[in-house]
């Protein structure tokens, strides 16, 4: 079964896998923003449609399907980046599929930069990073850059602070509660 376009309003029963990428939900003329609601506080992301639209729109039927309620931020590196969206907490989980790179001009990454996390060229799934540092923002453009926080800075800062144990696992899970998008 393809890959539908959940409803707007975020009522589609949650879902982790999926047979193949999703259609254009999204329209890429329009503003997107995505509010990430952590144990630790609420970060909101403006995304960049226009940029990486195939990236974006993934990432918003993937919200619109509550697949990263309950998941962790399972690899938080200080001075460089939080990364969450593996539906095993492994690092190593996908919705089910692949896609192509969206990739951004050398030196784009800002602090609160969100980019897919990706094993190689055209291996983007459902695993997103936020940079927290400069480590983050010296990253070579291997990364598909689809928006950046533009509130709950304190809370990226707070996360990246947490203890971690082996593969930089935090210690106490950082849980993403909730993504929701709003489109204007």
């Amino acid at each position: 079964m393809a890959t539908e376009c959940p409803p707007a309003d975020g009522s589609a029963p949650q879902q982790r896998e999926f047979d193949s990428p999703p259609p254009m939900c999204i329209d890429p003329e329009r503003s997107y923003q995505a509010e990430i609601v952590t144990n630790h506080g609420t970060m909101t992301a403006f995304l960049y449609p226009q940029r990486a639209p195939r990236t974006v729109n993934n990432f918003v039927v993937l919200a619109r399907y509550r697949y990263f309620d309950g998941l962790t931020f399972h690899r938080v590196i200080h001075d460089f980046m939080i990364q969450g969206g593996c539906p095993e907490g492994s690092g190593r989980g996908n919705p089910g599929y692949r896609f192509e790179d969206e990739l951004p001009e050398p030196g784009k990454y800002e602090i609160g930069s969100l980019a897919m996390a990706n094993a190689g060229p055209n291996t983007n799934g459902s695993q997103f990073f936020i940079v927290s540092g400069g480590a983050g923002m010296r990253l070579p453009p291997q990364y598909s850059l689809f928006g950046k926080l533009i509130g709950g800075l304190d809370v990226l800062d707070a996360i990246q602070r947490v203890s971690t144990g082996s593969a930089d696992r935090p210690v106490d899970p950082v849980v993403i509660e909730s993504v929701t998008i709003t489109e204007e």
